[in-house]
């Protein structure tokens, strides 16, 4: 069940708890000798460590094992045993790291009990590691869709301070990705194994944001009827997030212009400081200098989580990336929701591209659910999609009569931004091939085709660079003008 290090410098005592593990069907791995057992723990990486507190003199002493546990990662669960057992010591193991303290002798049934309930808070750890990874893959930057200029100049600012302790303030229109950029910046950063806390400050009257922010204790107010862990607590150590900064009020404003200042924070209705460890990450759709003019925002504070600013562009400032992000929302998103591939038309794919968005990458994921939901096929037309979208466009972009099935570029290859037209055949969303053509090329020239088409993608993100592009690519300057047929300008 689990790899289990014991260690104590009495033979009899490795050799009872080695029978009693192995006997609950645990590999033991036993040792007298504290330096062996360190370097095994080390090299080994055991589940569970059970160790004796007081070691024979000349050898590493309980504590010591201890900390050479905590350089492992992941670290194993510690049981601290020992026959000279009292609340300080075991206050002591406890604060150093140990999951429990067991006094010689024990009763067999206790150990046992003790055994179990490391290996399964040992387990538990596994199954959080595991999540976070998840959570890290899932808002690694390449996830995040977009090839477009703007967006490139994003991921390589987000890229540069995640990893920072920096307040930062993220900008832009409501529904452009503002937590999803909080989240990339959160778990690609030193915290990622803290939590991250997001809360809407627009949310919440005054009242029950400060609860929620800074925590109470209890009889602070009616209703307080135990004390409140508020969530700059709960994110020590971690990030968190205020979305809709602008909406604070000016008390909590004051409030929050503290904590940055100090680095603690102060529940409602007591006035012990508690300090904290945490990255704030604010957003706005709306201007702060506005505000900070009206009179409604603090200047110093504005200056406080303006550290560094992102700003995120809207939709309509990138549209090339709309064929992407629809690809993205029907294979990842929508088709495993309605249980059917689902295809747009190319006419449909002009409408979307001509829209203003006014809602940004939200309204257009909620826009291709819908028209997934109500299309009577399989293929997206035009008459799917929402109403004020077709009124909105101009009608020589409306198709008359037959619609072409498109292909849609692929949301994970960052090649994949133009267009293509099946002529003969139709294509999933999720197909990784391109539609099947009336008069098919050799396997050659597609490449070809495939790679310069990606090769343009890079040019158009780098702003025409070729210097950027290749680096990006991953080839050479001189590869780059070789694959396009060009030869390098030689001063």
């Amino acid at each position: 069940m689990a790899k289990i290090v014991v260690l104590d410098d009495e033979l009899t005592m490795v050799q009872v708890i080695g029978d009693l593990l192995r006997d609950e069907g645990h590999e033991v791995l036993p040792f007298t000798d504290g330096q062996a057992a360190a370097h095994a723990i080390a090299s080994v990486g055991p589940d569970l460590v059970i160790t004796d507190l007081y070691l024979a003199p000349s050898r590493p002493h309980g504590m010591e094992i201890l900390r050479r546990c905590r350089e492992v990662v992941p670290p194993p669960v510690v049981i601290v045993i020992t026959g000279y057992g009292s609340i300080q010591t075991a206050v002591e193991a406890m604060q150093q790291g140990a999951f429990d303290f067991v006094e010689k002798p024990f009763n067999i049934d206790h150990f046992k009990l003790a055994v179990q309930r490391a290996v399964n808070h040992r387990k538990l750890l596994n199954e959080t590691v595991w999540l976070r990874r998840q959570l890290k893959r899932k808002y690694q930057f390449d996830q995040i869709i977009g090839t477009a200029p703007a967006m490139q100049t994003v991921f390589k600012l987000v890229e540069r301070v995640a990893n920072t302790n920096s307040t930062v303030l993220l900008l832009g229109e409501s529904g452009t990705g503002k937590e999803l950029v909080a989240r990339a910046l959160h778990y690609n950063s030193n915290r990622q194994l803290a939590p991250f806390v997001p809360i809407n400050c627009s949310a919440l009257p005054e009242a029950l944001l400060e609860s929620e922010l800074f925590g109470h204790c209890r009889g602070s107010f009616t209703g307080a009827i135990t004390d409140k862990v508020g969530l700059f607590e709960a994110a020590d150590g971690g990030t968190i997030f205020l979305d809709e900064i602008g909406t604070m009020s000016p008390v909590l404003q004051s409030r929050l212009l503290r904590v940055l200042q100090e680095r603690e924070i102060r529940r409602v209705g007591e006035n012990t400081a508690i300090p904290v460890n945490v990255r704030v990450v604010a957003a706005t759709n709306e201007s702060l200098e506005k505000r900070i003019a009206a009179g409604t925002f603090r200047e110093d504070l504005y200056y406080r989580l303006n550290v560094i600013s992102i700003q995120l562009p809207s939709l309509r400032e990138r549209r090339d990336d709309i064929p992407l992000l629809v690809s993205h929302f029907l294979k990842e998103r929508i088709r495993p929701r309605a249980g059917k591939p689902c295809r747009v038309t190319r006419q449909t794919m002009a409408v979307l591209e001509a829209y203003d968005w006014p809602g940004n990458v939200r309204e257009l994921e909620n826009a291709m659910e819908r028209a997934a939901t109500l299309c009577e096929s399989d293929v997206i037309r035009t008459t799917d999609l929402p109403s004020h979208i077709l009124a909105a466009t101009k009608s020589d972009l409306l198709p008359g009569g037959h619609e072409e099935v498109a292909t849609l570029p692929f949301a994970g290859d960052s090649g994949a931004s133009t267009l293509k037209t099946g002529v003969a055949g139709e294509i999933d969303a999720s197909a990784s091939a391109p539609a099947a053509a009336t008069t098919l090329v050799s396997l050659k020239e597609f490449l070809r085709d495939q790679e310069h088409a990606h090769i343009q993608v890079a040019l158009r993100a780098c702003g025409g660079s070729k210097e950027q592009a290749a680096l990006l690519l991953g080839i050479s300057l001189p590869t780059l003008y070789r694959k396009l047929g060009e030869a390098p300008n030689v001063p």
